[in-house]
């Protein structure tokens, strides 16, 4: 897995789509904002979420996000709510708000290689799409603590029965106060922003997708990569016919 930071400029949308054009999309690929100060000094919340789970096409991408308890409101102020609710310009808006936030706000993704998860589920010891997802979530969690950041708090959107995931969670992470809840984007902030930065990085790696198979893509497009979309789901004909 490739792991990238950036140490000097502020990470905006427009810097996703230019680390992701220069990605292997085969391969997972990891990014993060900068640490700031305050989050390794004062205890922190942190919120878990995804994006493009089941994807036709495209990566499925994990989010963290984390801040001082302190300055929980700067998430209420800078707009944060589910990402499903927001239109991708709104979502955009806000992930370069936060990436603005470089003294309060921090954020990690993941963004898993479609490759990854067929390998994964293809096992013949049972690997579930669940488990792959459990298995980000607790690479990030761990990736935010080692880089130094104080964390005491994480809120998770869950993935299969909330009870039992969080207690897995709690059995590698006791020292932590863990929260794992159905549609947690929508009640926590912190998960609000988790999920807007899963988001636009799946919005920005989709724009700049390419095909190992060289395929010639019409102007059409193939869409948002869901299965629920029209486009996504006339893409593998078009190709076909194109």
């Amino acid at each position: 897995m490739t792991s990238e930071s950036e140490h000097k400029n502020t990470f905006y949308a427009s810097t996703l789509s230019l680390k992701f054009s220069s990605h292997d999309n085969s391969s997972n690929l990891m990014l993060s904002s900068n640490v700031p100060r305050v989050c390794i000094e004062e205890p922190c919340i942190l919120g878990v979420d995804e994006a493009g789970r089941g994807p036709v096409l495209g990566p499925m991408v994990y989010g963290i996000c984390y801040c001082p308890i302190s300055k929980v409101e700067l998430l209420k102020d800078l707009g944060c709510a589910d990402s499903k609710t927001l239109t991708e310009e709104k979502r955009k808006d806000i992930f370069n708000k936060i990436c603005q936030e470089t003294e309060s706000l921090g954020w990690i993704i993941e963004a898993i290689a479609p490759n990854s998860i067929c390998n994964s589920m293809l096992k013949r010891q049972k690997y579930s799409l669940n488990q792959v997802a459990q298995d980000s979530t607790v690479l990030l969690i761990k990736k935010a603590i080692e880089t130094g950041v104080n964390v005491t708090e994480v809120y998770v959107d869950t993935v299969g029965p909330s009870e039992k995931y969080q207690d897995k969670l709690l059995e590698i992470f006791p020292h932590l106060k863990i929260t794992v809840a159905k549609k947690a984007d929508s009640i926590y902030p912190i998960v609000s922003a988790a999920s807007i930065c899963a988001k636009v990085s799946r919005d920005e790696a989709l724009k700049v997708w390419t095909f190992p198979e060289q395929l010639q893509v019409s102007e059409e497009g193939y869409g948002s990569g869901y299965p629920n979309g029209n486009q996504t789901k006339q893409f593998p004909t078009s190709v076909l016919l194109f």
